[in-house]
């Protein structure tokens, strides 16, 4: 009796969905491939056969996306020593934070089983193509051992990374090709109300809104952000003040249906209420002069107050202060009932545009509710309260000087260690915005100084959420190697000169310093903050017959039979497992001991996994009453043994034994 046998592969997604489409049609399949003109039978006057219709194409368009759909044999392996733990404690591995060291495209490869479908939020800052831009090329023979050359893991010298310069006959298309794989894979990840957020400038705003069409559809594209930062009076002709930020929904009909809604707290509303809270005392129930004074009190205030947006807030009766809005039918055609003012015993005026009410009933119902405000005899409006309208939806233009992000950043490192990092402030809004669950995942895979888990921490202050971020960063180094020296480049020195050898290094940094300062600064609710991060590195696999030498086939099947590469750790095969498993990699990993055998228990029971090289048929029993008795998981469980940890006949008592308690044989797997 054999074990399933595991592959080692992320997610297969080819495979997911050729399975999706053979459910929906299935009579277009023949010995198990696609009949594409059966295909086109059932899809009837969908399918254009003409070429009479608009496309947006490029070089080597269609590698790419098979690119993207290639599985990955990499792996995450854990880092315990640079993580910190959800208290800010260095070398603890307890938080749900993750931060990632990896070429982003193989990272988003290894997170598709274990996060599709689970990100409400991604904000990603990627190289605008300004022909500085570092420019990383992909390999479709052997990713990560690219990555690991690029970074200066596996050769000494390096491999060299290049610029894009306008010069270039390729100049949009290499950057197409960066962006289009990593954006199909990003889809995926997202929920079905998730958004993703893009910054740009002119340089690629136009593809990069027909590439987000394509991967992402037309019908998804909620709104296109203009960033305005302060004037650079340094630019050859003119002063570009503005970048732009794109959105796109997953689904946004989805979002519809389900009455998703996106909007963001006014801004000034503590001073506001202060101010109200003062005159109410100082006025009583002389409203009328109240009014007066809250009027007196927005003028007062400075162009540019957040506070000021909001005069029209300056009414007060005893429920509140209350805006008098149009209480007319839009569009006009409303009715045009007579309504008395009870205060004078007058017929009012009606409104031009008829009333905005279904019915009369309506009407007299909001007057004796003391919700209509009269002005006299004329036309009446009707009262909207402060205390009901806290919320706006975001604007598509915004102001926001760059200047303070650098500062803040610069005081918070020590130096001026990284140039132009984007604003927390202006993520944290977004996020206020666009991640209103409190446990919504947040991912940025250009984290760059990891801005996105700074605004992370920011939201989790405000409203004591559990937000997780996952932020993922290519590991570029600060120097460049000449004459067996390292060498400090331009853009870089001050980071290298204060030690941080690539950006990661800094994107870890900020994160620590960030957490501490709002733990100390928000010691009531610090206790149940998670201020740190899990790190993990992209590497090859730890297991051999999943990572073999293509170049001597023989040796790698013999070396198979230990099965680990040499220097790799239990923990590290654990998370590969995990991984491979379609697990989320914050999952608790409990080790039980049994007998001479380690039981790892992963996610309350979920996974249970045993690596020992002498396994008794005994294990499967035990795993049985762990999970019946100690942590009983909600879904079922999946097990995994070292393959040639097993007699031949261990390996079958355990499987039947297994079998017997309910786990599906497919759910029993070997390495």
């Amino acid at each position: 009796m054999e074990l399933t046998k595991m592959d080692g592969m992320s997610k297969d997604m080819v495979a997911e969905r050729l399975a999706q489409l053979k459910a929906l049609i299935p009579e277009a399949f023949t010995e198990g491939k696609i009949d594409f003109d059966a295909l086109k039978g059932a899809l009837g006057e969908a399918v254009d056969s003409t070429k009479n219709h608009y496309s947006f194409t490029w070089n080597k368009k269609e590698e790419y996306r098979a690119f993207a759909l290639r599985p990955s044999m990499g792996t995450l392996r854990p880092c315990v020593a640079e993580s910190s733990g959800k208290d800010g404690t260095p070398g603890k591995f307890d938080s749900e934070n993750l931060y990632i060291e990896g070429d982003n495209l193989e990272v988003l490869k290894l997170l598709q089983g274990s996060y599709y479908g689970k990100v409400k939020m991604i904000y990603i800052d990627p190289p605008y193509n300004t022909g500085k831009d570092f420019v990383y090329e992909d390999d479709f023979h052997d990713s990560v051992g690219n990555y690991k050359a690029v970074t200066g893991q596996t050769d000494s010298e390096g491999k060299s990374t290049r610029t894009n310069p306008e010069t270039s006959g390729r100049y949009h298309t290499d950057w197409l090709n960066m962006m289009f794989p990593r954006l199909l894979l990003a889809r995926k990840l997202l929920m079905s109300d998730g958004v993703i957020f893009i910054s740009i400038d002119d340089n690629e705003i136009v593809n990069l809104r027909k590439l987000c069409d394509e991967v992402f559809g037309e019908d998804n594209f909620v709104a296109q952000f203009v960033w305005r930062g302060g004037r650079r009076n340094a630019a050859k002709f003119i002063s570009t003040s503005h970048e732009y930020m794109l959105c796109y929904a997953r689904d946004l009909s989805y979002c519809a249906e389900h009455k998703v809604t996106w909007y963001e707290p006014k801004r000034g509303l503590p001073a506001i209420y202060e101010a109200e809270s003062n005159i109410r005392h100082a006025c009583g129930d002389d409203f009328e002069e109240a009014t007066k004074r809250m009027k007196a009190w927005y003028a007062s205030l400075q162009d540019g107050d957040p506070s000021k947006d909001h005069d029209h807030y300056c009414n007060f009766d005893k429920k509140g202060l209350y805006f008098a809005s149009d209480i007319s039918r839009g569009g006009g055609g409303g009715p045009t009932w007579d309504l008395i003012n009870p205060m004078t015993g007058n017929k009012v005026q009606t409104p031009a545009r008829g009333w905005a009410y279904t019915t009369y009933e309506e009407l007299l119902k909001d007057v004796q509710e003391d919700l209509i405000h009269f002005n006299g005899d004329g036309v009446p409006c009707k009262k909207m309260y402060l205390k009901e309208n806290e919320t706006q939806l975001k604007e598509t233009v915004f102001y926001r000087d760059r200047r303070g992000s650098v500062k803040r950043l610069r005081k918070l490192l020590g130096g001026d260690i990284f140039p132009f990092p984007k604003d927390e402030e202006v993520l944290k809004d977004y996020i206020t915005a666009f991640a209103r669950d409190r446990g919504s995942i947040i991912l940025d895979f250009f984290s760059g100084s990891a801005s996105t888990a700074h605004a992370t921490f920011l939201r989790n202050v405000e409203d004591e959420g559990y937000r997780r971020f996952i932020m993922v960063q290519l590991p570029e180094l600060t120097y460049e190697i000449k004459d067996g020296q390292k060498k400090a480049l331009k853009e870089s020195k001050a980071a290298f000169e204060a030690g941080y050898e690539n950006i990661c290094e800094i994107g870890k940094e900020r994160i620590r310093r960030a957490g501490k300062k709002i733990a100390e600064e928000n010691a009531t609710v610090a206790p149940n903050l998670d201020i740190g991060f899990k790190v993990f590195k992209l590497d090859t696999s730890n297991l051999i017959p999943w990572n073999p030498n293509p170049e001597d086939l023989e040796k790698s099947l013999l070396a198979a039979v230990d099965n680990a590469v040499e220097g790799r750790t239990v923990d590290d095969i654990l998370y590969e497992v995990l991984l491979k498993c379609n697990l989320p990699l914050t999952l608790p990993i409990v080790k039980e001991p049994f007998g001479e055998n380690t039981i790892n228990v992963i996610g309350e029971g979920a996974l249970m996994i045993c690596l020992d090289k002498k396994i008794p048929a005994t294990v499967a029993e035990e795993m049985i009453r762990l999970r019946d008795e100690k942590y009983k998981p909600v879904v079922p469980m999946q097990v995994v043994f070292l393959d040639n940890g097993f007699t031949d006949k261990d390996k079958a008592n355990a499987i039947v034994t297994l079998k017997q308690a309910g786990v599906e044989e497919k759910a029993i797997m070997s390495i």
